[in-house]
């Protein structure tokens, strides 16, 4: 039998690896190992027939990097403030080469609280989730840089940020080949992929600077100017040599979205994203579009 002794050097012994653990960031990438002796091509554009859905974006090969500009988060209150002098994240959205696109491809990684849609085309029911929220996923992984960064430029509008990231996930990145379970084998560590996906689609947003692409053109946020769809565009296209989807409200008129679209070459977490023209037409009026500053206490100071 042990002793009093005995026992409490072996709980502080335990005690101790166990606080080690919280201070380890926990790996998060995948297994290309099996990627280098393949050929390399971008998706949607390849010659031959991808065979490994993890080194290659075969599922969701055109991926659109959107993000949002919104003028207050309803959550002011509860400190969810929008980052001043910059658009937030709305994710990254995975369309087939085809042009159709797929919506929470595997329920077994559904965490999205408040699915939507609720219902798949098929008539599958999509369950609210109710365990731990994605939020836990990334505390886990003791990865507190990118959850302050999430925090910071992925704002949700009328709903805790965890929620919008959840839906992110479950929605379009269990549509993406390149963040299968599969991919992460062997040694696969539960939800690994899911923080892998928030790393990507921090890593890419910050590919797109799309508040200061257009304040250095001329094109700032105002309550009395207006602009045209072309003044826009140009800005954007300026900078990136494609032709970004550029998405209004109200008959075209109130400025809210951005898409800039890609062919990925490799995987979707490390590869080479291509910029390309958008595929779908613009919902903006031609002139008259406005683009309104945000309500002063809707954003804080940040840092990048």
């Amino acid at each position: 039998m042990l002793s009093l002794i005995s026992l409490a050097a072996l709980v502080s012994v335990v005690h101790a690896n166990f606080q080690y653990l919280l201070t380890q960031n926990l790996t998060t990438y995948p297994n290309i190992e099996a990627c280098v002796a393949l050929p390399v091509e971008y998706s949607c554009e390849n010659t031959t027939v991808l065979t490994d859905s993890c080194c290659n974006v075969v599922q969701g090969g055109l991926v659109l990097q959107a993000q949002y500009w919104n003028t207050y988060t309803g959550l002011e209150f509860h400190g969810q403030l929008l980052p001043k002098g910059s658009w937030s994240i709305h994710g990254l959205l995975p369309v087939n080469c085809n042009g159709t696109f797929g919506q929470y491809c595997d329920l077994s990684r559904q965490y999205d609280p408040k699915p939507s849609p609720s219902t798949l085309p098929n008539g599958t029911a999509i369950p609210p989730y109710k365990g731990p929220s994605v939020k836990q996923f990334i505390q886990e992984f003791n990865h507190s840089d990118l959850l302050h960064y999430m925090d910071t430029f992925w704002i949700n509008q009328g709903a805790p940020n965890k929620e919008l990231w959840a839906r992110e996930f479950s929605k379009h990145g269990t549509c993406t080949s390149t963040f299968d379970v599969a991919c992460y084998e062997p040694g696969y560590v539960e939800h690994q992929e899911v923080v892998n996906f928030y790393e990507t689609v921090t890593k890419v947003f910050q590919m797109y600077p799309t508040y200061n692409m257009l304040a250095a053109a001329g094109i700032l946020p105002s309550n009395t100017t207006t602009y045209t769809l072309s003044q826009i565009t140009n800005a954007l296209y300026s900078q990136t040599g494609a032709v970004p989807y550029l998405g209004c409200y109200s008959n075209g008129t109130i400025l809210d979205e951005v898409w800039y679209f890609h062919h990925v070459l490799g995987t979707e977490q490390y590869g080479h994203f291509k910029t390309l023209n958008s595929t779908t037409p613009s919902s903006c009026a031609e002139t008259g579009i406005w683009y309104y500053e945000r309500t002063a206490t809707s954003e804080r100071v940040v840092s990048y």
